[in-house]
C-alpha cells in the first residue's frame, strides 16, 4: 500500500500538487481499513500528527500488522493442538475374552444352520 501510495504522491508532485507531510500522514490514516480503527486513534492520541513523519508512521503500521500476523498464526497453530484426539488403549479383561469366545461360537453355528438349510 505504502509504494502505491508514494507513486501516487510522486506522480501528484511532478504535476506541481504538492501535499505536506501532515496531510500525507492523515490521507494514509483514513484510507486504512475499520479493523485498524483502534491503532489509528491510538496513533492520533499518541502522536503529534504535525510533525510525525512518514516514515515512522510507516513502521508503527507495519509492526501492528506483523502483531496481527503473529496471533493469527497463533490462533492457528493453537486451533490444530485441539483437533488431536488421544484414544484410551485398555486390555481387555477375562469377562471380555469369555464373551469373545461365545459371540465366535455362536456366529460358527449360526453359520453351519445357514449351510445346512441351503443345501438340505
Amino acid at each position: 500500500m505504502f509504494v502505491r501510495f508514494t507513486n501516487i504522491s510522486n506522480s501528484l508532485q511532478s504535476l506541481n500538487k504538492c501535499y505536506t507531510n501532515s496531510e500525507m500522514v492523515r490521507k494514509i490514516l483514513r484510507c486504512l481499513p475499520k479493523s485498524w480503527m483502534p491503532k489509528v486513534t491510538a496513533i492520533e492520541e499518541a502522536k503529534d500528527l504535525n510533525i510525525l513523519p512518514l516514515e515512522e508512521l510507516l513502521g508503527s503500521l507495519m509492526t501492528h500488522e506483523m502483531t496481527i500476523k503473529n496471533h493469527e498464526d497463533e490462533e492457528e497453530q493453537d486451533k490444530k493442538k485441539k483437533k488431536v484426539i488421544a484414544f484410551k488403549s485398555s486390555t481387555p479383561d477375562s469377562s471380555e475374552e469369555e464373551s469373545d469366545d461365545e459371540m465366535a461360537l455362536i456366529t460358527r453355528r449360526f453359520k453351519k444352520y445357514l449351510a445346512k438349510k441351503k443345501f438340505g
